[in-house]
């Protein structure tokens, strides 16, 4: 029988009963063609791959990462609920060490998900990694994590939940925001004034092949991990920069995504994007697996591989080299980045427009921070929709200092419920959830 180097745990939930449209590309088969070429193959066969099955996150989970409008029950389906619980089930066998490593194959995705939820956007209602990550955080005392996200388009869910977040180490690798939807994460978006540089976003050329995605993996991910020092690293693995996907334009393959996870050494996987769902999701998934094991990939092919074909120009790879310097530079001067943003001011204000493409909808966000030298900084958030709907959210944060918490607490209280829809306090060092209603 053949032997996992490392025990390595599975969920998969193909959300068989969801999907936006019968015919839309986020939708169930883009896991189920990945379970049978994992029981064709035999992976369940290795000694140490187990399966788990998924558990359900429950409110309480949601509620210390999301502000959701008008309620839970809104924005999340059973679905959603179970997909998030999957990438929960992985963490907690890697934390009890009943595996080394795990992959959460879940659906629906959630790294556009931002901290205020109104409805979908990018396909994603709520994020399952952070879900995941602050119940870690609440159960097990993680502190500081890493999160690498590869999938192709930029992660500004994950990265609006941790911009004020020292503890959090947030990379993002994505096709460049200016030929790729949402638009963002380029090199000069590096984290708020608490938490300057602990952001860092790598965008490459359309057509990228795998000498850029592992170039930019040694040269900047890698050593600015080893410099962090987190307790996990969380691979936020979207599969969408595969050569055939219908929705991007890269060049990267299945070894590609199974060297990367080699390098990257990620204790918790958890899917995101991805929509070749015959031509590249089933092998992607098993050259993932099998790197997490520590077992031989090489024989991992999908069908139209052409090495020769899927070579990128010298033209992307001088573009890369000089991307990746540039986020090399931030990452040095952060501190200083840091004092600059942060100057002799006592509150940052942040005022941003957000589109939900899933579901049409617009927001309106005005969002002062306090400038702590302690703690990551009380947040308020004033939230508006084109539908309707005003809220304000306030957020005292996981180590929050006296002054932070008192200015939090005293947000909530004064606040007068006839000029919001909805007040939320998310007071994280008691892991509590209040709201006032009109």
């Amino acid at each position: 029988m053949l032997k996992a180097l490392n025990k390595t745990g599975l969920v998969f939930f193909p959300a068989f009963d969801w999907a936006i449209s019968p015919t839309h590309p986020e939708r169930e088969e883009r896991l189920l063609y990945t379970q049978d070429q994992v029981m064709e193959e035999g992976l369940f066969d290795i000694d140490g791959i187990h399966e788990y099955k998924s558990e359900v996150v429950d409110i309480k989970d949601v509620q210390r990462v999301h502000f959701s409008y008008p309620d839970v029950w809104q924005v999340m389906t059973e679905s959603h609920f179970i997909s998030a619980g999957g990438a929960k089930t992985i963490a907690r066998a890697v934390m009890e060490k009943s595996v080394n490593n795990g992959f959460a194959l879940v659906r629906p995705p959630g790294h556009h998900a931002m901290r205020v939820v109104h409805g979908g956007r990018g396909f994603c209602n709520v994020n399952n990694e952070a879900i995941m990550l602050e119940y870690l955080r609440h159960a097990y005392g993680v502190d500081r994590v890493a999160v690498v996200d590869t999938d192709c388009h930029h992660g500004d869910g994950t990265q609006d939940i941790y911009w004020h977040d020292p503890d959090t180490l947030y990379i993002s690798l994505h096709q460049d925001g200016r030929t790729m939807y949402p638009g963002s994460g380029f090199p000069q978006e590096l984290g708020g004034p608490n938490a300057a540089g602990t952001t860092l976003n790598i965008p490459l050329p359309p057509y990228t092949g795998e000498e850029g995605f592992l170039y930019a993996i040694n040269e900047v991910v890698l050593p600015v991990i080893d410099e962090f020092k987190p307790e996990l690293i969380i691979n936020s693995a979207g599969q969408d920069n595969h050569f055939t996907d219908p929705l991007t334009n890269m060049l990267f393959t299945a070894k590609g995504y199974a060297d990367l996870t080699r390098l990257l050494k990620p204790d918790i996987v958890v899917l995101e994007g991805g929509y070749s769902i015959e031509g590249a999701l089933p092998y992607v998934n098993i050259g993932i697996i099998l790197a997490l094991a520590g077992m031989d990939y090489s024989h991992v092919i999908e069908p139209g591989y052409d090495p020769d074909k899927l070579k990128q120009t010298d033209s992307i790879t001088q573009t890369v080299k000089q991307t990746c310097d540039t986020v090399k530079a931030n990452w040095a001067q952060r501190e200083a980045i840091g004092r600059s943003m942060r100057g002799n001011q006592e509150y940052a204000e942040r005022r941003r427009n957000i589109f939900y493409d899933t579901e049409g909808i617009h927001e309106t966000q005005r969002e002062t921070l306090r400038l702590c030298p302690e703690c990551s900084g009380a947040l308020k958030i004033d939230s508006t929709s084109d539908r309707g709907a005003h809220l304000l959210a306030i957020h005292i944060p996981r180590k929050a200092c006296n002054n932070c918490w008192d200015l939090g607490r005293q947000w909530y209280e004064s606040a007068n419920p006839s000029d919001y829809d909805m007040i939320c306090l998310q007071d994280r060092t008691e892991d509590s959830y209040q709201v006032k209603e009109k």
